[in-house]
């Protein structure tokens, strides 16, 4: 059996004592005659994967099983192709989402929600993930790449990309409406941007300085450092710009979805794309409170769509494959200003 080389965790542990480890396992071969097979060139480094890799979300049965290889948001080039894949030829580039497979015949899959499907597989949640040389994928959940697009620019669009699309739909943008997006990293910079594009009033929030200069470069109307002091901050607020018309909440603490919810004025919208407790909810507001979840494969299409379109920005680091848990620890002691991606040399 051909091997490829992977960053195998077999064991959660914290990022500092680099739980993962340059392993040659067998490549991944062509099974079904719909699948395609990807030479990877770019994986993005989400932030979820960090919680994954330290187990802190084994409550929510991330990881699903060990060993694994890490890594969702996938960008490659096709090498070999099933003998019924109509959707590419070998040559043409592809991404994969998080969302490797679904049934395609329940509820939730025939309404073209695929992302929501209960026994769907997870990009990254067994062998074949991301931080790899190769990985298979049935062609329907793959998403074709323009040759324009690079790589590294590209991956990080499969989830980060999607997620902060999603997310600002979720918001229901509309000119001049004022949107508020708390945490400006990987996802929330390019949220910025999809919230332009929409003619939205943007308000960024960061608990650090250069994240809201990367916002305010990228287009957003103003800038606030977040402050846990609720009361100080949601003043601080009122005062320079009033409640907001909806909020999108990125940063993983429950302190700012809480914050969130009570900068948007009643009637509003708040949009949480992360992980945590139950917020505080008070009916007679007349709030929204909605759930997002990266998206279908046609969302995908759209967001390339949109991204090549209208020069959307993409800001990354690259790191060679082997070092994963640095760019890991960089992202979790904030050091990396937007998105890690881990390259293989071609």
């Amino acid at each position: 059996m051909e091997k490829m080389r992977a960053m195998v965790l077999s064991e959660c542990a914290k990022i500092e004592t680099n739980p993962l480890k340059s392993t040659n396992i067998d490549k991944h071969q062509i099974e079904r005659p719909n699948e395609i097979l990807l030479k990877i060139e770019a994986c993005g480094v989400c932030h979820s994967q960090l919680h994954g890799i330290e187990g802190d979300w084994k409550h929510i049965g991330i990881p699903a099983t060990l060993p694994i290889v890490p890594g969702h948001e996938v960008v490659g080039k096709v090498i070999e192709i099933g003998k019924d894949v109509t959707k590419f030829k070998i040559g043409d580039r592809a991404g994969i989402t998080p969302l490797l497979e679904a049934c395609k015949k329940c509820q939730y899959c025939n309404e073209g929600k695929e992302y929501l499907c209960e026994s769907s597989k997870i990009t990254g949640e067994t062998l074949k993930g991301g931080y790899s040389e190769y990985i298979t994928v049935i062609e329907d959940f793959a998403t074709k790449v323009p040759n324009n697009m690079k790589s590294e620019y590209a991956a990080p669009l499969f989830c980060a990309g999607i997620t902060a699309y999603k997310a600002v739909k979720a918001a229901e943008p509309n000119v001049n409406k004022k949107i508020g997006i708390f945490g400006i990293g990987g996802v929330g910079h390019m949220a910025v941007q999809f919230a332009k594009i929409e003619k939205c009033k943007v308000i960024a929030f960061s608990r650090t300085q250069n994240h809201l200069d990367v916002a305010k470069r990228l287009g957003a109307t103003d800038t606030m450092i977040f402050s846990k002091e609720q009361e100080e901050f949601l003043s601080e607020l009122k005062e320079k710009q009033g409640l907001l018309d909806a909020a999108i909440v990125f940063a993983p603490a429950d302190i700012v979805t809480d914050t969130a919810i009570k900068s948007v004025k009643k009637g509003g919208i708040i949009v949480i794309a992360t992980v945590g407790a139950n917020p505080e909810f008070s009916a007679f507001e007349e709030k929204t409170i909605r759930g997002t979840l990266i998206g279908s494969t046609k969302d995908m299409e759209q967001v390339i769509k949109i991204c090549d379109e209208n020069n959307i920005e993409v800001i990354y680091e690259t790191f060679p494959l082997e070092k994963a848990n640095e760019a890991l620890q960089k992202l979790k002691d904030s050091k990396i200003d937007a998105r890690a991606v881990l390259v293989t040399e071609n």
